[in-house]
């Protein structure tokens, strides 16, 4: 069996959106046809943690471990904060005070492309030894963090072993670029590394035909971009978890950021209020809630309506997404926010439950709500379409027949293990070309 080493700064026992990806590929990869090796950090700057996440690598699997210089962790003593509570991750637009805002210009002038950047004197010299121990066949990194392909092409260089380069977001069009305070130099600098990673990378993966399309400008027309999609593990879905009968939950898993606030859901609840209707419906929110969006949800006049629960891990959130009536996915306004795929919406499509979208609806994931059946995605002025679309809910929950999301065989494209399966046929042609 050919072997891929994997580069991953996000691994178990982080928990959080950025595990996911790497550890489903690490879960299906032998079935692919390749054996992986995972390298990775030890003790992290994890925005959350999630040990039960561990149980996902197979049996056998190498897993090593290196540590790294960490400027999160002078963050955390400066602000007397714990570690967790100092790594923002989607967006860093809420800087409170001088010493945050200090931070983040340090953050974003002199740690390029990322704060992460200070695991690379341990991964590649990890990485080359791996490679000679293992017989690796090819190298896989996965960002962000970006830093973690500076590493790849270290390693081909110094190897010549193939590499393919992972986008699960976009480099420095990323949602919460514009909120970092560069200057021009580290700009351009940061836009250098993109540029040279994209054309160094022997196979460049993302997770969305707009991304795609963006990564594909910015490198040879020789080396096309692949999509290979997130999706969902079937073998995480509950089992028997029906929806609740006392309460219509309509429910967000996942962080809500300040950039990710959906006023008009707000409005629409305030409209459900005035007219007395779907007293039994609430939004849930599972995960963290940005202060700016609890003020919101206050200014509002709609807390009653809305049910805060902290980070759960990954089996629990699923269990409460699986009771809820429907499930609800925000995508915040940036430029590029027609290639935003949130990887919770597959385990959305992977329940069945209906799912309610605020963002693009002419984006990509518009497209697979509509290719699936799952629901729809409205503007994010929308109120009347948004307060419409929660009184359907509503009245199919009290009428003892939820809304149906995504039929099986629909969904049965976005698992984990085909997903994986198109990554094993790039990892072939990959080797196969040298």
């Amino acid at each position: 069996m050919k072997r891929v080493l994997l580069l991953t700064y996000y691994f178990p026992p982080a928990g959080g959106p950025g595990v996911q990806r790497p550890l489903k590929f690490v879960r299906y990869l032998r079935q692919a046809g390749w054996e992986p090796v995972v390298l990775t950090v030890d003790g992290g700057a994890f925005p959350a943690a999630d040990a039960s996440l561990a149980a996902d690598v197979p049996p056998g699997v190498t897993v090593e471990r290196t540590p790294a210089l960490d400027p999160f962790q002078l963050y955390a003593r400066l602000m007397g904060k714990g570690k967790e509570a100092s790594v923002k991750v989607g967006s860093v637009g809420d800087a409170q005070g001088w010493k945050e805002r200090l931070a983040q210009w340090i953050r974003a002038n002199l740690f390029l492309p990322d704060a992460r950047v200070g695991w690379l004197p341990y991964a590649i010299p990890a990485g080359r030894r791996l490679i000679a121990a293992h017989g690796i066949d090819a190298v896989m990194t996965t960002g962000p963090p970006h830093s973690c392909h500076l590493a790849g092409w270290v390693l081909q260089r110094l190897t010549g072993c193939p590499w393919l380069a992972d986008f699960r977001d976009p480099w420095t069009d990323i949602n919460y670029y514009h909120e970092l305070p560069h200057t021009a130099l580290a700009r351009r600098v940061d836009a250098g590394l993109e540029r040279a990673v994209l054309r160094a990378a022997a196979q460049v993966v993302t997770v969305s035909p707009h991304w795609a399309q963006l990564l594909q400008q910015k490198k040879p027309p020789a080396a096309p971009v692949a999509v290979i999609q997130n999706g969902f593990d079937p073998a995480d879905m509950p089992v028997d978890v029906t929806p609740r009968t006392d309460v219509c939950y309509v429910t967000h898993v996942g962080s809500l950021y300040a950039s990710r606030n959906p006023q008009a859901l707000w409005q629409a609840l305030q409209r459900l209020d005035a007219a007395g209707a779907a007293p039994e419906l609430r939004i849930r929110l599972v995960g963290t809630v940005a202060p700016d969006v609890q003020a919101a949800i206050a200014a509002h006049g709609v807390a009653h309506r809305v049910a805060p629960v902290p980070y759960q891990p990954h089996a629990d959130a699923l269990a409460l997404l699986c009771e809820s009536a429907a499930a609800l996915l925000v995508i915040e306004a940036f430029p590029h926010d027609a290639g935003m795929i949130t990887g919770k919406l597959y385990e959305y499509v992977g329940t069945g439950r209906h799912v309610i979208g605020v963002g693009p609806p002419d984006g990509d994931a518009a497209a697979l709500l509509r290719a699936t059946g799952a629901g729809r995605l409205w503007a994010r002025d929308d109120v009347a379409g948004l307060e419409a679309a929660l009184r359907r809910v509503h009245a199919a929950w009290a009428a003892g027949r939820p809304l149906a999301g995504a039929a099986p065989e629909a969904a049965a494209h976005y698992t984990r293990a085909a997903q994986t399966h198109r990554l094993g046929g790039l990892l072939d042609r990959l080797v196969a070309s040298r």
